[in-house]
């Protein structure tokens, strides 16, 4: 196997966070510094260490789902000592990774799982998983306003994916909108907004491609069900089989 995919599933982070480790000769095979993304870990024999201390694969799949509230971070650790979603959680979860971000002043769906390899096809774009808001907005939005939302506003030089936007209600000073996008840039949807020169007052992911909040209460946390592993595990998969018939 190879070896960032071996360190994903030993839950020490994504697959993207492992390969730093490995350039930055944080991983060690039988001894010896290993920069080698291409390394092919023999799993029946090679001894495996991260900061001196080996690790092994986590065996069993776990996924579950929480309604992150407002003003909490989604990290195991801050240095300016606020509130992280893991105060939250039961202990269990502390060996879990988010998937994806929901920044401290955003709210809503975060799933959380040991399996980083999934874990990283459910933010790639490759993927096309939709993620789905509810954004409140300062401004009262034009039609022309909502028509660059969905046909892609520039950020950083590129242009954001087609994505489905609709106003939901509207007041004097303010619109609701559902945003659903298929990729997840740092910050996306605040910069987009702020790119047509408005600001997000509220902002509350609702949904990740068939996996809905509901009514998740929150604060709280549920295990997903067979059914919603079922859909990530098999919808990612068709992507990769669609991917190498094409090679």
């Amino acid at each position: 196997m190879r070896i960032n995919k071996y360190l994903a599933m030993c839950n020490i982070g994504s697959r993207r966070k492992v390969e730093e480790f490995i350039l930055n000769g944080e991983i060690k095979v039988n001894g010896s510094i290993c920069k080698e993304l291409s390394y092919q870990v023999d799993i029946e024999n090679d001894l495996v260490q991260y900061k001196n201390k080996r690790v092994t694969m986590v065996q069993e799949m776990t996924l579950i789902m929480m309604n992150k509230p407002k003003n909490y971070i989604v990290s195991k650790q801050d240095e300016f000592s606020r509130k992280t979603v893991y105060d939250l959680l039961p202990d269990f979860a502390k060996n879990l990774n988010p998937v994806g971000r929901l920044d401290f002043a955003s709210e809503g769906l975060l799933i959380l799982t040991n399996d980083g390899d999934l874990a990283n096809k459910i933010l790639h774009p490759k993927y096309k998983l939709p993620k789905t808001y509810v954004v409140t907005v300062n401004a009262v939005l034009s039609e022309s306003d909502i028509n660059q939302l969905r046909n892609g506003i520039n950020l950083d030089g590129k242009d954001t994916m087609p994505a489905k936007v609709f106003i939901k209600k509207s007041s004097e000073t303010d619109t609701e909108i559902k945003i659903t996008i298929s990729e997840g840039r740092n910050r996306q949807i605040r910069r987009m907004i702020e790119t047509l020169g408005y600001e997000v007052s509220k902002l509350k992911r609702i949904q990740i491609g068939q996996i809905h909040l509901d009514k998740l209460p929150i604060g709280n946390w549920r295990y997903l069900t067979p059914e919603e592993v079922l859909y990530l595990v098999q919808h990612t998969h068709k992507k990769d089989k669609k991917h190498e018939n094409r090679h």
